[in-house]
């Protein structure tokens, strides 16, 4: 049997939802010279490449350390991890994001505490965590969804380490400080379709702790120390390989002027369809969103989005189930009322093209589409 990744399937529609040919087109020549380069060293795990780009992403992030890992699921992981999270601890996060967020909590037999989200944002309602609180409260995993930064204020004044699950939203900025600094630890990913986007899996770690900088190369190494096959802790296999290291090197290069095109083309469709019945994003005040997702919301979601592939306009879920509603977690005992704000979302989400490569012809396309669903 095979499987298709529905988020990959729109590809070869006439407005796709995420346009990875046209992508590597334009930097195909860059792309190759610098694969090469690394077939060429035969140095394929923990070389040059890989420690430089931890150095750049840790550099635009204003931190002091960058650890390349496997995927962003193992830069959650290993951040746990090193924070010493254990069995019965409780963890703090939101009741709307991909499911690696809770799933890594409940991998290490921890329990995820969930809180709603802004509505309008789709944000955690960072208000609602002090009341959550407990004497088991390990950390608190704040997301930046879609593309923009969680607002922390509220989080940094419980005292409690926070783990930024900035997996969607690389090149974000609340009031000019970077996605990935606001916590003990941040997490990306570099899986392909994101802002910046790997030929395969890929994640990273950012941080300003020496002790969690070295706890989290011990762990992606097995737990090996400074003497090889000398293991001080338990630890797993989760390393960055030089080729992808090497492709995102080079994307990163075009990371600030890919993002702008993203705001610009959300700004195009809010311009074209704010008179329409569906809430559009907001941005929150003092972020800049960098639009990995442009998701708006509409009763009519389902209809809409098979009027939209219909004209071969790719458009997607994100998310059609809540966290704390996952068959996975029956067992807290959560109930949809606990989660007004993520139940709606869940059922009226839908994500557009948003993606630099769009043309004007497609960007009209969507909008004449859009509007000619709803004057029907």
């Amino acid at each position: 049997m095979i499987v298709k990744y529905d988020e990959l399937a729109h590809l070869a529609m006439r407005v796709p939802l995420i346009d990875l040919k046209s992508q590597y087109n334009k930097i195909r020549e860059e792309i190759q010279l610098a694969i090469d380069k690394v077939l060429q060293s035969q140095q394929f795990i923990l070389g040059r490449e890989g420690i430089e780009l931890e150095n750049e992403i840790a550099a635009i992030c204003g931190m002091r350390f960058g650890i390349g890992c496997a995927s962003g699921t193992d830069a959650l992981l290993l951040a746990l991890l090193a924070l010493n999270v254990k069995e019965g601890d409780e963890i703090i996060t939101s009741s709307y994001s991909f499911f690696s967020t809770a799933g890594m909590i409940a991998w290490l037999k921890a329990k995820p505490v969930f809180v709603d989200i802004d509505p309008d944002t789709f944000l955690l309602r960072s208000e609602q965590v002090a009341g959550k609180i407990t004497g088991k409260t390990r950390a608190i995993i704040s997301v930046d969804l879609f593309g923009q930064c969680c607002p922390v204020d509220q989080l940094q004044e419980l005292k409690l380490p926070i783990i930024e699950d900035a997996a969607q939203a690389i090149g974000a900025r609340r009031n000019e400080q970077h996605a990935g600094s606001f916590g003990i630890a941040g997490c990306f990913s570099f899986f392909p379709t994101k802002n910046l986007g790997a030929y395969g899996d890929g994640g990273l770690i950012t941080t300003n702790s020496e002790e969690m900088n070295a706890s989290i190369r011990k762990l992606r190494m097995h737990g090996e120390g400074k003497e090889k096959y000398l293991h001080e802790i338990v630890g797993t296999n989760s390393r960055l390989d030089e080729l992808q290291a090497a492709v995102l090197r080079i994307k990163l290069k075009y990371l600030n002027d890919w993002n702008r095109q993203r705001n610009q083309n959300a700004s195009y469709y809010c311009a074209h369809l704010k008179d329409l019945p569906i809430k559009l994003p907001k941005t929150e005040s003092g972020n800049f969103h960098t639009y990995h997702q442009f998701v708006i919301r509409t009763p009519r979601r389902d209809a809409l989005k098979s009027a939209l592939e219909a004209k071969e306009i790719g458009c997607g879920l994100y998310y059609p189930y809540p966290l704390p509603l996952q068959p996975c977690f029956k067992d807290l005992g959560y109930q949809a009322a606990d989660f007004p704000g993520a139940v709606e979302a869940a059922s009226q989400s839908l994500a557009l093209p948003v993606h630099p490569e769009l043309t004007q012809e497609q960007l009209d396309f969507v909008v004449g589409s859009i509007r000619d669903f709803f004057q029907q």
